[in-house]
């Protein structure tokens, strides 16, 4: 069963549980988050990550991922000029299986996907948290100062999005973690990465800046 929504074209990935904040300028992004406002809540629009192309300015064009996230608009505040400040938080992840551009932004019909936590993943959940505190030390040694204790999630499929949205990956590698079909699938992969990041910071020390580590995910 499929659903319309409206979709947001961005250059990064948003995940299950990532918080997005949003400055909103361009006309028709001002008129879908106008045309959210006056729908009952929960209210929500697509983020789909864009393969090819660029996201703003006039005649943007794009080659769009399958699968997107939901995001759910939690704040929003106008500007006397028409602008907006938004803050949403990933919910659900769908793939899309028609575009629709009758409208100045673009919708899509989306048919959401289960959330699974597959086989047995456990003993990957475990190799996760294990490697995760590895990469934490070594990008406080690296310089990011001092990195306060971050419960990871007991949930495997929250997780894998926690982890997921705190590596520094670019935008492909993020986009395959969140095509993975299950949790086990994805935790597996994100300990094979986590193991090269690991092997690089050894090497070659770098202070990337990932949104678990900043705070920027929940759970909710």
């Amino acid at each position: 069963m499929t659903e319309r929504l409206a979709l947001f074209p961005l250059g990064t990935v948003l995940f299950p549980g990532l918080v997005l904040p949003l400055h909103l300028f361009e006309d028709r992004y001002r008129r879908l988050v106008g045309d959210l406002l006056e729908q009952p809540e929960p209210r929500g629009f697509g983020v789909v990550g864009i393969e090819l192309g660029h996201e703003v300015g006039e005649g943007a064009a794009h080659r769009l991922a399958e699968v997107g996230c939901l995001a759910e608009l939690r704040e929003v505040t106008p500007h006397p000029d028409g602008r907006y400040d938004i803050v949403a938080v990933g919910a659900r992840r769908f793939r899309v299986k028609e575009l629709d551009r009758s409208r100045p932004y673009l919708r899509g019909e989306v048919e959401f996907l289960p959330e699974e936590p597959g086989a047995d993943p456990e003993p990957a959940a475990a190799r996760v948290r294990r490697l995760f505190r590895s990469y934490r030390r070594r990008l406080g040694a690296a310089g990011a100062g001092p990195l306060e204790e971050v419960e990871a999630p007991g949930d495997p499929v929250e997780l894998s999005y926690a982890i997921a949205a705190s590596l520094v990956l670019d935008g492909h590698e993020k986009q395959r973690l969140l095509e993975h079909e299950d949790a086990a699938l994805r935790l597996e992969a994100e300990g094979e990465l986590l193991a090269r990041e690991n092997r690089i910071l050894d090497v070659l020390p770098m202070i990337p800046a990932g949104q678990f580590l900043d705070g920027s995910f929940t759970p909710n």
